[in-house]
């Protein structure tokens, strides 16, 4: 039977997603409002990455740069514990599952507020390396 324990940082990962998607909404109707853009009158096809260049100085579309980051890597992290629910977890694993999370949630708030690269690169790079491990366990954990 699989281990639902692990699965719980995954699933509050997918609730922060959402977290993320209403934060960028909020952000992007603001952003409409103080550039007093009618939604109803953008060209067909914009795309959001296309917003960034409409933007006047000092407002930033980062709550969506990094939504658009929780659809990449993130999804391996699901496969991953996925497979180690099913192969049954460790304790290990299960503290690398919760680090992944708590790592992607400051990672998420760091750059929708603040975004110096530098830092937010360091916060990704742990969070590879934490990914990395977790990886390599769920397909050792398939292997047994």
């Amino acid at each position: 039977m699989p281990d639902k324990a692990i699965l719980i940082p995954a699933a509050l990962l997918v609730v922060w997603t959402m977290v993320m998607a209403i934060w960028m909404l909020v952000d992007r109707a603001g952003t409409f409002s103080a550039m007093k853009l009618d939604p109803s009158k953008i060209e067909p096809g914009l795309r959001g990455s296309d917003l960034q260049k409409m933007l006047p100085p000092g407002r930033r579309d980062w709550p969506a740069h990094n939504y658009a980051h929780l659809m990449e890597q993130p999804t391996v992290y699901y496969a991953a514990v996925i497979m180690l629910s099913i192969g049954g977890p460790t304790g290990y694993d299960k503290v690398l599952a919760w680090a992944y999370l708590a790592l992607r949630v400051v990672h998420s708030v760091y750059q929708a507020r603040i975004n110096i690269v530098k830092v937010r690169a360091m916060i990704y790079v742990v969070s590879t390396l934490v990914m990395a491990i977790l990886s390599v366990r769920a397909l050792l954990s398939v292997l047994n």
